[in-house]
């Protein structure tokens, strides 16, 4: 589903420039769950806005279930973003005063859906997510881990092949990190949906059936594991 061949990406000029990713080749297969880790300026966050279209390679080729990114304009990238695409970040980036339901239906909003018909797949959602009963519940009425299930609930609405989760749990206990993490495998075994995640955590890795471990802009090792 997804390839990057010899991308590398490259910031500033002159004695400023630094390079974070330095030819990097990179293939995942449609549904899996790959954990990506490394330290601090290894080039996994970089990667992580290069998959997600949030960002372009200095040079080398991206191509997306059998779509060639490299050329795409700002918009056809947006365009591609909104419709196959699933982001779920470290904060929950929920609007405060707005229910949990219309949280997860504004994908949906962007895609001009019926109302109607967006909130029912909200409904579905959020079902899916485990907070059947919270839909009109603020984020301040909701714990961390239930405001996170938001998030994902958001970023699944839309029937995403790919869902890129940067740093899931870092606002979360370990109990509920927990959680998270196993209803991102769940989603992953049961929906078929490909989960990337950066975590600098290795029990929250563990969840996933590849670990890819960054190091200087390159791959320094690559585990696959068998499915649990």
């Amino acid at each position: 589903m997804i390839s990057l061949r010899n991308v590398t990406r490259t910031y500033g000029e002159g004695d400023a420039e630094v390079r974070a990713l330095a030819g990097l080749d990179l293939d995942i297969a449609a549904g899996s769950f790959v954990a990506i880790m490394g330290a601090s300026g290894s080039g996994k966050s970089t990667t992580m806005n290069i998959l997600g279209c949030l960002d372009t390679a200095s040079s080398g080729t991206y191509n997306f279930n059998g779509i060639d990114i490299t050329g795409l304009s700002r918009d056809a990238r947006a365009l591609l973003r909104r419709n196959y695409l699933g982001f779920v970040f470290q904060g929950f980036n929920l609007l405060a005063r707005t229910t949990a339901l219309e949280n997860v239906e504004l994908p949906l909003v962007y895609r001009g859906m019926a109302r109607n018909l967006r909130e029912e797949k909200a409904l579905a959602a959020m079902q899916a997510v485990g907070l059947h009963g919270r839909e009109s519940h603020t984020p301040s009425e909701l714990s961390g881990g239930q405001q996170q299930r938001v998030a994902i609930a958001r970023a699944i609405v839309s029937d995403p092949l790919v869902l890129l989760a940067d740093e899931p749990t870092g606002n979360l206990d370990s109990e509920r990190s927990h959680d998270i993490m196993r209803l991102l495998q769940k989603l992953n075994k049961d929906r078929g949906i490909t989960v990337i995640m950066v975590t600098h955590e290795a029990d929250m890795a563990d969840y996933a059936n590849r670990i890819i471990q960054f190091a200087d802009g390159h791959i320094a090792n690559d585990l696959q594991k068998g499915r649990t």
